[in-house]
């Protein structure tokens, strides 16, 4: 018995350690990305004021003071508001599913962060490290299907906005939960072709081993695989439902879509796991196409040896890439219109599906080419040649997009024949 106990708390003081550096992994992750959250849609606030030629929120500062800070307590007073706004539950919704559609989506669009690195390693930590080892900058380190998880966990957000707009009750909201479902599934597809490329190229689902991979060769899968980039981020951008393909809440036909019926804090749920898609978005983009952590001649390669500069570094790194793609994706909202549903479909299925497959098949057929030969002459002169062949299918899907068919519609009236209606051939 003696023995046996003895054992049982050698193990739990083994994983004592382990524990800790999940829980305070788990602490920093969440509040740094609902902060993220809230101050985010202050810089698009100020971002779409910017581009629009006037101000912005620029008022709110410390309470009782008349100190402005440029407007940055505006995002704490927007959440004092959610807060304390009635908690009205319309009498017309499926109760349950109407409480619990919000939930699952932040849920989701939190637990996904579980595998996403958000730098290398750094230094072990006393009473942190097991063993004097690294921590790793992932609450869930050496997960080797990361990917898959994030896919598992990005379809039950998608659960969230459906169950929202079924139990609303709400023609809007059912509308906008059905446009969801088609756009989802329309996009997953492209989506899932990007991602294969990247894993047929590193080899692996662990996104840490996709950054090790590109910064063992020096040379990011932008530029290996183009076409695949450009793919992964339209789809990224139909999947987080962000301008121009925000069909799924579309004011103008939905009033406001899938959540039309949400006020208070369950409206503020919603829009929270909205950016925190957007945020999810960057990170995958920058992990899988960006180098990740990984930039010439400052944060060195896999194997280089560790230190709290360099680590630092590479978090700097990996959440300078992050920022400056979550400004293209608020660049974008403010510059594009909004497409019609059945051009955001037949982009889907006419353009993005046929280029996917294009650049799968291309990859596939590089990664044989590379098996073929002695990996000793996998140097980096020959993953630049490799990635040649790649650049010449993005240009070939480009001139077969432009010259297949019109890609300009032309909504204005068309002039009638002579007797036809007169009203029409006066607007002509």
């Amino acid at each position: 018995m003696g023995s046996s106990s003895e054992l049982l708390l050698a193990a739990d003081s083994s994983l004592s350690p382990l524990l800790l550096q999940a829980i305070v992994k788990i602490v920093v992750l969440i509040g740094g990305l609902m902060t993220a959250a809230a101050y985010f849609v202050l810089l698009e606030r100020r971002m779409a004021a910017w581009i629009q030629d006037r101000r912005g929120p620029n008022r709110v500062g410390i309470p009782l003071t008349g100190i402005r800070l440029f407007g940055l307590g505006q995002p704490l007073a927007d959440g004092v508001k959610f807060i304390f706004k009635e908690a009205y539950t319309p009498a017309h919704v499926d109760r349950w599913m109407y409480l619990f559609a919000p939930i699952a989506i932040l849920v989701a669009a939190l637990v996904v962060f579980a595998v996403i690195p958000v730098g290398g390693m750094v230094p072990a930590v006393p009473g942190l490290a097991d063993g004097g080892q690294p921590i790793s900058l992932v609450v869930i380190p050496g997960f080797d299907s990361g990917l898959l998880l994030v896919f598992a966990l990005s379809e039950i957000a998608v659960y969230g906005v459906l169950l929202g707009g079924w139990a609303s009750n709400n023609k809007y909201s059912f509308l906008g939960g059905l446009r969801s479902s088609a756009q989802l599934i329309a996009y997953e597809l492209p989506l899932g072709l990007a991602i294969l490329g990247v894993v047929l190229a590193s080899g692996s689902m662990n996104l840490e081993q996709v950054i090790a991979r590109q910064a063992q060769s020096g040379l990011w899968f932008v530029l290996a695989q183009p076409l695949g980039f450009v793919v992964f981020v339209i789809a990224a951008f139909a999947e987080s439902a962000r301008v121009p393909f925000d069909l799924p809440e579309c004011e103008q036909e939905l009033v406001g879509g899938y959540h039309t019926e949400y006020s208070g804090i369950k409206l503020l749920l919603f829009l929270v796991a909205e950016f925190l898609h957007m945020i999810t978005a960057s990170f995958l983009i920058v992990i899988l196409f960006l180098g990740g952590w990984h930039f010439w001649g400052i944060t060195g390669g896999p194997d280089a040896e560790i230190g709290w500069l360099q680590s630092l570094l590479r978090v700097a790194v990996l959440l300078g890439k992050v920022f400056l793609v979550i400004l293209f994706f608020m660049l974008t909202r403010w510059s594009w219109p909004r497409f019609r549903f059945d051009q955001l479909m037949a982009l889907a299925w006419k353009i993005m599906l046929p280029l996917g497959i294009a650049n799968f098949i291309v990859v596939a057929a590089l990664g044989e080419v590379r098996a073929w030969y002695d990996p000793k002459f996998a140097d980096r002169f020959w993953e630049w040649g490799l990635a040649l062949p790649n650049w010449v299918t993005l240009v070939l899907g480009w001139l077969a997009v432009a010259y297949s068919g019109t890609l300009v519609t032309d909504n204005r009236p068309q002039r009638t024949s002579r007797g036809s209606d007169s009203h029409a051939e006066g607007f002509s």
